[in-house]
């Protein structure tokens, strides 16, 4: 039996590390060839060597989705490498947190540059090819663009931003053959809450959410992989994430008044 991704090819960015490295790793189990975006390209140069590893074909390029023309220059390069495109995983982004009255304005831009900014550049980049393919397109987004919690505003809202993206997006594309599928990852073993209000990694840093709540990232590639594949919708990964996502949905006053109060009361800056 040909396995689900052979013969496709796949573009990840934010592909270095993370969940997009998972994503990548768990393509190319299926067969799939390839095209990995990031800004660290020895990190990226390494999961390319893992992939080869599996027998798989990547090609890593250095990429900045916050910077314009970067993302269209690797899709040409990947299209010219491998003669099409059949899946583009808009994955690249990070967390500005903090509260509203202690962050700037450039803190929530510099948020929005990339995951939003970013996966709007990816997408523009991408759906031509899509579209000759009749591909899938994944938006990266999270539980928290369906819940938002105390002192992570810029983040929350770049997510539910990506998320009214590819409710937008979805109607727009599939005249042309095209699927939007949104991921919503809730814990899942990464870098995101290593990486401080400028994007920068910090690789010792410990992880602040108990190793009990989160998924390996492995187990969430799998069944991301397997939504995209299957063009659904949207996923909601881990179970804690469905929780939160349902309780939305179905309790949206009890869920407000309990997130609310997830960090206590707020603070103001002037309160010394």
């Amino acid at each position: 039996m040909a396995r689900s991704g052979q013969g496709k090819v796949v573009l990840i960015t934010g592909a270095s590390a993370g969940i997009g490295a998972g994503l990548a790793r768990e393509y190319a189990r299926r067969g799939a060839s390839l095209v990995l975006l990031a800004r660290r390209l020895e990190r990226l140069q390494g999961v390319a060597a893992d992939i080869e590893g599996l027998g798989g074909r990547a090609l890593p390029l250095r990429a900045d989705v916050s910077r314009d023309g970067e993302v269209e220059g690797a899709v040409a390069a990947g299209v010219e490498r491998f003669g099409r495109l059949d899946v583009a995983i808009a994955n690249a982004g990070f967390g500005v947190t903090g509260r509203v009255e202690r962050l700037t304005l450039e803190d929530f831009r510099r948020q929005f540059e990339t995951n939003v900014f970013g996966v709007l550049r990816t997408v523009q980049a991408t759906l031509p090819a899509l579209a000759a393919s009749r591909g899938i397109l994944a938006l990266m987004g999270s539980v928290s663009g369906h819940l938002a919690s105390p002192g992570a505003a810029p983040y929350c809202m770049s997510k539910f931003a990506v998320r009214a993206l590819a409710e937008s997006l979805r109607g727009e594309v599939r005249p042309a053959g095209v699927a939007v599928v949104l991921l919503s990852p809730g814990f899942v073993d990464s870098d995101i809450r290593r990486t401080n209000n400028q994007g920068q990694v910090k690789a010792e840093a410990p992880d602040p959410v108990p190793a009990w709540l989160r998924m390996g990232t492995e187990k969430a590639c799998r069944i991301m992989v397997r939504a995209i594949e299957r063009r659904r919708p949207e996923v909601v990964v881990t179970a804690h994430g469905k929780l939160a996502v349902f309780c939305t949905r179905l309790l949206p006053r009890l869920t407000r008044l309990l997130a609310s109060r997830a960090s206590g009361p707020p603070r103001p800056k002037w309160d010394t």
